[in-house]
């Protein structure tokens, strides 16, 4: 089972992957980011690296174990994997926080462009997390052609197969 944390930066997803790490047995936890980020990532280097890490969650099937993967790939990317039908299960969870709490935490952090193009991927994930025909386009222009975007593109909000759940961890400390 892939259990996957998405959302824009500063919304708390490693914060609370770390949290509860020590408290999940048969579950591995990991950071989309730990493997490396190169200078100009863009998109379709996060869609080889999400494939990737559905390629580790199946490796760690084969032992018994679940994934719990932060990261920004929402769910349409990661059931567009070309190995997400091997997966026994995926269930992704939007990480979110209001808009003037993700700048104070960005700030001091990004320039105010950084900290506006952030924002704007916050709302973009809010739209897909709620409907798979919101703005599709923003994933699936310019992607890794290994990607097999039909899996979800032809869904309705209503589908029970489109499914993110929300936390918003607006006003919230950092757990303990």
């Amino acid at each position: 089972m892939l259990f996957k944390l998405t959302g824009s930066r500063c919304s708390g997803k490693t914060t609370l992957a770390r949290s509860v790490a020590d408290r999940l047995q048969q579950v591995a936890v990991h950071d989309f980011d730990e493997i490396g980020v190169p200078e100009r990532a863009d998109r379709q280097w996060r869609h080889r690296m999400t494939e990737h890490w559905v390629r580790r969650a199946l490796a760690y099937r084969s032992r018994g174990i679940d994934l719990l993967l932060t990261g920004q790939s929402p769910l349409g990317e990661v059931l567009a994997t070309p190995s997400a039908p091997l997966l026994d299960g995926i269930a992704v969870c939007l990480i979110d926080v209001a808009d003037e709490d993700r700048r104070d935490r960005l700030a001091g952090r990004w320039d105010a462009g950084a900290v506006n193009a952030f924002l704007g991927w916050a709302a973009w994930h809010r739209g897909h997390a709620q409907d798979p025909r919101h703005r599709p386009d923003v994933v699936t222009n310019d992607c890794w052609p290994d990607m097999v975007w039909h899996r979800w593109t032809g869904w309705t909000a209503e589908d029970p197969r489109w499914c993110t759940h929300l936390l918003d961890t607006t006003g919230q400390p950092p757990p303990r």
